[in-house]
């Protein structure tokens, strides 16, 4: 037989809590190790603290073509 446990006024079995444990604790390791958008990572940068507009155009065709590589 299966040992019983009252929650919430309900009876549910210890094999249910387990699995809602095992699927508790895995789903939450998965959803944390999936990390987030590596697109979104890429966009983000140090921001172009350029005197002139000259200046900043040419750093981003600097990194642009060193991303190239």
């Amino acid at each position: 037989m299966v040992q019983m446990y009252t929650i919430a006024g309900r009876q549910i079995g210890s094999h249910v809590l387990a699995m809602i444990t095992l699927s508790t604790i895995f789903g939450t390791t998965a959803l944390f190790a999936s990390g987030g958008s590596k697109t979104k990572k890429l966009a983000q940068g140090p921001p172009i603290n350029a005197s002139s507009s000259e200046e900043e155009s040419f750093i981003k065709d600097f990194l642009k073509s060193a991303e190239t590589r």
